[in-house]
């Protein structure tokens, strides 16, 4: 995790003012701040483009279930969070969006063990009022954890 972050929201200024990509990007390169969230459980944005965004963690001791896994909401968040930016950045100036609904599916146990994980969201379509993708979360050798997809509201700021 890039340990010169800096955690906090975009105003909505600043959001009507610059493009979708543009937002995600910044996310990424550390010219914005990260939702604070991202601070709590220890991810970052690692890659940003158009209809494609990346997030990384290393899951750790401290969000683990009473049954010795790392808690199905820490994926679910990884994926919420890159589906819907990788949605973001498809959109224009003034144009935001917010998640609708989301399904995953937990394919494999995640443990402090699993290492740094990789998780991707892929824009499926994005039109002028809806917005799905697809994300997959994957370990360091390329195994599948868990996959999801989103629909998205897209709207005016």
């Amino acid at each position: 995790m890039n340990t010169s972050r800096t955690y906090g929201t975009v105003s909505a200024e600043m959001r009507k003012q610059i493009s979708g990509l543009e937002f995600v990007r910044g996310l990424a390169d550390g010219t914005l701040p990260l939702n604070t969230i991202a601070r709590t459980l220890g991810y970052d944005v690692a890659e940003a483009g158009s209809g494609r965004v990346v997030i990384t963690a290393v899951p750790g001791d401290d969000l683990l279930n009473p049954a010795g896994t790392v808690h199905g909401g820490f994926s679910a968040t990884l994926l919420d969070s890159c589906m819907g930016l990788a949605i973001q950045s498809t959109l224009e100036k003034g144009v935001g969006s917010t998640t609708l609904e989301f399904k995953i599916s937990l394919v494999r146990p995640i443990t402090p063990e699993t290492g740094k994980i990789t998780a991707e969201g892929i824009v499926l379509s994005s039109g002028r009022r809806v917005g799905t993708a697809e994300g997959r979360i994957t370990d360091g050798k390329g195994r599948l954890l868990a996959h999801g997809t989103t629909t998205c509201l897209i709207f005016e700021n």
